[in-house]
Order: C-alpha cells, then sequence, then structure tokens
C-alpha cells in the first residue's frame, strides 16, 4: 500500500531508454544505486532529479519459496531406462516428462528421515556440488528394457538442471500472528499461543515488486538475479494477485551457474521443508514515475497483521503495520509489545541488491526490456469446492460440565447419569479449567482420591466452532485422545466434539 504521494501518476515524461541505459552500462557510466541508496536520494535530491541521473535501482529478497523446484536430464543410460519412480536421496521425484527427466520440488519430503530433508535440500546439495544418489525403476517396454538404477552424479555429470519455480518475488507478505491457545506448526514458522510472538517475510524497501507495482519494467523475459546466477521471468507467477498487491513471478535460470549461498534447503518444524531463494530485479528508471515508486521505504509499506489461528482461506485480519514497525523487532496488538521476527534475510537482500549492482557497473550484467508486461488486474480465485466442508461447529453437542470445586462423587454421580465419558471442568463463568473422563474416576476410586483437584487433566486440547473437522480429528489421532471441548475467544466452554461424532 502506498501513501497518496506515492501512487502511479499519468503523464509521465521518457527519461531514458533501454538502449541508452545498456549503452552506458557497457562503457561504464551508468549510474546504479540499490533501492535504500534510493530512499535517500530523492528525499535530498526529489524525483525529477533521480529520474534524470540514476539509471537503474537494484532490489533483493532472500526468504523461503515453498513453490521452488528444478528439472533434470540425466541422459540415457545403456540399456536404457524410462522412469516409472526416481528418488534423489531418497526424495521422491516426478518423472512424467520424457525418460530421463525429472522435477523436484522443495517441498517434498525424504522417505527417510522427513522434516530433516527434503527437494530444497537437494537442490542446495547439488548447486554445492556434492554427489547425489538417484534411484529408479520403471515397467520397462521393448525400447526401455532396464526395470532399476541406483547410481550418483554431481551436477557436473547431467545435461540440464533448471531452476523452475512457478512462483517467487511475493510483492509482499503478512504477518502472522495465533490467538489460539495452543502453538502453531506453519509454513510462516513457529507461532506461540496467545500472541505469543509474529513472523513476517520480505525484504521491505528492497523487495524487487514493491519497487515497480505496476510491472512496467517486469514481465516476461526480464534478466534478472536469480540463485547466484542469471535467471528470467517467465511470466506471471501461479496465485498472482496484483489487485490485492500480492503480485508474483514465475521465474527460471541455470543451476549450472548458481551459488548455494543463494539456494539454502529449510526446515520449518512440524510443518515440512522448503527452500531460501535469493532473487533480485534491476529496476530502469525510465521515467519520474520509477523513480518516485523506486523509492519506497519501509515506513510507506503497509501489509496486514493475520491471525493464524483460524484456519480458514479469509484469516482475520487484527491490523495494518509498516514494514518500519515490522523492522524494529516488535509490534503491537491490543496495547500488548509483541515480538516480531523476520523469515527473510535482510543481509541476503543487501548483498543481492549489492551483488547486482556491482555486475552493472562491471558491464557484467545488461538489462532486457520485457516482452510483455505483467498482468495488473488478474483476479486472484479461490479453489471451488464441490462438496461441503463440515466445521466443529456442525457437529459439537452440549458438554456436561461440572465447576472445579465440586466434590469428586458429583462428577461420577453426573457420568452414570448422563451415560458418557466427559466431563468438562470449568470456573463459575464457565471458563475452562479441565476435563475428566469416566477412566479418571475409576483410578479416582482405586486410589482413593477424594479431591476433584487430583484427577482433573489440566492441560487439555481444545477445538473452536469455526475449525474443520479434519483438523479437529487430526488433533485426536495427534494426542491419542477422544475428545475436545470447545471454547470461545474468551477460553469459555460452548460445547464438546467427541470422536463418537467424527465417526
Amino acid at each position: 500500500m502506498y501513501n497518496t504521494i506515492l501512487k502511479p501518476q499519468k503523464g509521465d515524461v521518457l527519461t531514458k531508454t533501454y538502449t541508452e541505459i545498456n549503452a552506458k552500462i557497457k562503457n561504464g557510466t551508468a549510474v546504479v544505486l540499490t533501492a535504500e541508496e534510493m530512499v535517500k536520494f530523492v528525499e535530498d535530491n526529489g524525483t525529477a532529479v533521480a529520474a534524470e541521473e540514476i539509471d537503474i535501482v537494484t532490489t533483493g529478497t532472500f526468504g523461503p519459496m515453498c513453490s521452488s523446484g528444478a528439472f533434470l536430464n540425466f541422459g540415457h543410460s545403456d540399456p536404457p531406462i524410462k522412469f516409472e519412480h526416481v528418488w534423489l536421496n531418497d526424495v521422491h521425484a516426478y518423472h512424467g516428462n520424457a525418460a530421463v527427466d525429472c522435477y523436484i520440488g522443495c517441498t517434498r519430503m525424504a522417505d527417510v528421515s522427513p522434516f530433516e530433508y527434503g527437494g530444497g535440500h537437494v537442490i542446495e546439495d547439488l548447486v554445492a556440488g556434492k554427489p547425489i544418489r538417484l534411484r529408479g525403476n520403471s515397467y520397462t517396454t521393448d525400447c526401455y528394457p532396464l526395470a532399476e538404477i541406483s547410481t550418483e552424479f554431481t551436477i557436473n555429470d547431467i545435461n540440464q538442471a533448471i531452476l523452475c519455480n512457478p512462483r517467487n518475488g511475493y510483492q509482499r507478505y503478512v504477518c502472522a500472528v495465533n490467538s489460539t491457545d495452543k502453538t502453531l506448526y506453519t509454513y510462516m514458522g513457529k507461532l506461540l499461543p496467545r500472541f505469543g510472538n509474529a513472523h513476517f517475510a520480505g525484504a521491505g524497501a528492497l523487495n524487487p515488486l514493491s519497487n515497480d507495482p505496476d510491472y512496467e519494467t517486469i514481465g516476461i523475459g526480464t534478466r534478472i538475479f536469480l540463485g547466484g546466477g542469471v535467471g528470467y521471468v517467465v511470466g506471471e507467477g501461479t496465485q498472482h494477485s496484483p489487485t490485492n498487491r500480492f503480485g508474483t513471478l514465475f521465474v527460471k535460470g541455470d543451476l549450472k551457474q548458481m551459488s548455494s549461498e543463494y539456494l539454502k534447503g529449510a526446515t520449518f518444524e512440524s510443518y515440512g521443508t522448503t527452500m531460501f531463494v535469493g532473487l533480485g530485479i534491476p529496476i530502469p528508471i525510465l521515467n519520474e514515475g520509477l523513480a518516485r515508486k523506486t523509492a519506497i521505504s519501509d515506513e510507506d509499506l503497509v501489509t496486514e497483521v493475520v491471525d493464524y489461528g483460524v484456519p480458514r482461506k479469509d484469516k482475520p485480519t487484527i491490523r495494518e503495520v509498516t514494514y518500519k514497525e515490522l523492522k524494529s523487532g516488535t509490534i503491537e496488538i491490543n496495547g500488548k509489545k509483541v515480538k516480531c521476527s523476520p523469515l527473510s534475510s535482510f543481509y541476503h537482500a543487501k548483498k543481492i541488491a549489492e551483488t547486482l549492482k556491482s555486475w552493472l557497473q562491471k558491464g557484467d550484467f545488461f538489462l532486457n526490456p520485457p516482452a510483455e508486461t505483467l498482468s495488473t488486474d488478474r483476479i486472484f480465485k479461490p479453489m471451488k469446492v464441490s462438496s461441503e466442508i463440515k466445521f466443529v461447529k456442525d457437529l459439537r453437542k452440549k458438554a456436561e460440565i461440572c465447576y472445579d470445586d465440586c466434590d469428586i462423587k458429583i462428577v461420577a454421580e453426573k457420568i452414570v447419569e448422563k451415560n458418557i465419558n466427559h466431563i468438562v471442568i470449568t470456573d463459575r463463568e464457565y471458563h475452562l479449567k479441565g476435563i475428566v473422563t469416566s477412566f479418571d474416576i475409576t483410578k479416582a476410586i482405586a486410589k482413593e482420591k477424594k479431591v476433584l483437584e487430583e484427577i482433573i487433566t489440566k492441560k487439555v486440547i481444545t477445538t473452536k466452532d469455526n475449525e474443520p473437522l479434519s483438523n479437529a480429528a487430526r488433533r485426536m489421532r495427534t494426542n491419542n485422545i477422544s475428545a475436545l471441548p470447545v471454547i470461545d475467544d474468551e477460553n469459555k466452554v460452548v460445547g464438546i466434539i467427541t470422536s463418537e461424532e467424527l465417526m
């Protein structure tokens, strides 16, 4: 989101062309600034002077890109094989191309030691020159008679290794928080309960698409920094949503030119694997409008703080926040200071922008005008769901409640009277205090326990009305329990859902 002064304005006069800028790069006279340097230059000199004097602004970002992957071609074995299944370091890759091509995605986890190693780690190891173990099998044909193969290769042994990321370089990211009473493990990292922390991503003022939000210079064929080498924009990325300021890029590049410094496999606890990708785009200053846009500061860039405790597509927005506040290390939520941490690396983002600047100044990198610019009005559509999704509120029933000062005998009588297995324990205002099962009562009698406090389970796994039933069922399986009290935002009990309802 831009302040009024930064909104695109019609009638921006052309100050220079791609041909003129490339000629300056060739003779070593091009004036190049990083996006951070451009903020200060425009502040001191104004946009008109910047449009005349500055030729290129460089950007950079380095963060987790779950849509990353690579196409590999191994060449033919002797005798030949047509892969039906193929594994790279025990990570199952997708073969469905020609006989010995595959695509490996960074989020695919290894069959052995999942959550520790995945496709992103394979790509990092490949670029680092490490040997990769290949296993493959085939249903065999007359022209592909080999049934199995097991071998090792390095990046220099294969024909093509192409980084191909269908969605990269998000224009911005939301800031993720968690309002529930349990820890959440997400693609935005580990979110602590009751707004215990906040995570965000993106490089702010250095972020490529934030510096050209109308895609004047970014489109099909734009030459970019990718993974430490040269890459290209193939087109708009999947889930490209420019009207919501969530533009994305489809990018590709030759892995043989790249560096493992800018392609890093990573694991998010209890979520899965991904890969950090370095991406930078040079923005040619063709007019005063681009000078104005590339002077965007962290204070001008706004995103939303979103509650990931609500497992819905349209998660509730708690407030808006600037990247300046995000980068300060804390944000305020409901009067509370919340520690805020980036998933992206500002160090690497700055290094990418500086490296791209150096390439341009040395004449090692030239600008490529896009053959076609990206859509600015694409409407992002959610998945069409043909079957009804059930939520906890659809199946929950009334919870049988006893107060936390009740006698054990009263709890036991209610279990017998209602023929149930679970009694929810609350205070007089119905705030959750614990749960007691029929088995707990049996143990209490056997061990001659007299006080309810001694037998209740206080650390209770709960759910909420707007949670999908599939999530509730998974939580029961994971924790080996048979019921979940249903609570509201104030931790008051509104019902219960048991394994019987789910069955």
